[in-house]
């Protein structure tokens, strides 16, 4: 079961993190610059650190996988793919059509209907 877990949903549109730690759901929309991607390391370390996150073999990091833009899809899971690596987290991956709308009730549906996937990476992108 993935209790605290941080969800990345960097597709190039309506891009946001969300974070549920001990039961409650936090949401980060991004800024729509240009160039989003540059800080997007810093900005998910200042979210996860604003909420007192921890993250160890318990902590779950799940990321979409479009599709979407090539870059933001990419840049995402290699942050993900880092922190598993670094941290010792679980990595899951979605497709974003599973995802109707960024919520905390449909993230909830989105893992009680085994709808993520252990196996990655097999991006999705658009072209």
């Amino acid at each position: 079961m993935i209790n605290n877990f941080l969800i990345i949903s960097c597709i190039g549109k309506d891009d946001k993190l969300g974070l549920r730690i001990n039961k409650e759901f936090f949401i980060h929309n991004f800024n729509h610059s240009k160039n989003k991607y540059n800080n997007l390391v810093t900005e998910i370390f200042n979210f996860i650190t604003s909420k007192g996150a921890k993250l160890d073999k318990h902590f779950s990091v799940i990321v979409n996988q479009g599709p979407g833009s090539f870059s933001g899809v990419r840049i995402s899971l290699a942050i993900a793919k880092g922190l598993e690596i670094t941290k010792n987290v679980k990595l899951f991956g979605f497709k974003n059509t599973d995802l109707s709308e960024f919520n905390k009730e449909n993230v909830e549906k989105l893992l009680n209907e085994n709808l993520i996937e252990k196996k990655l990476i097999q991006p999705i992108y658009l072209s």
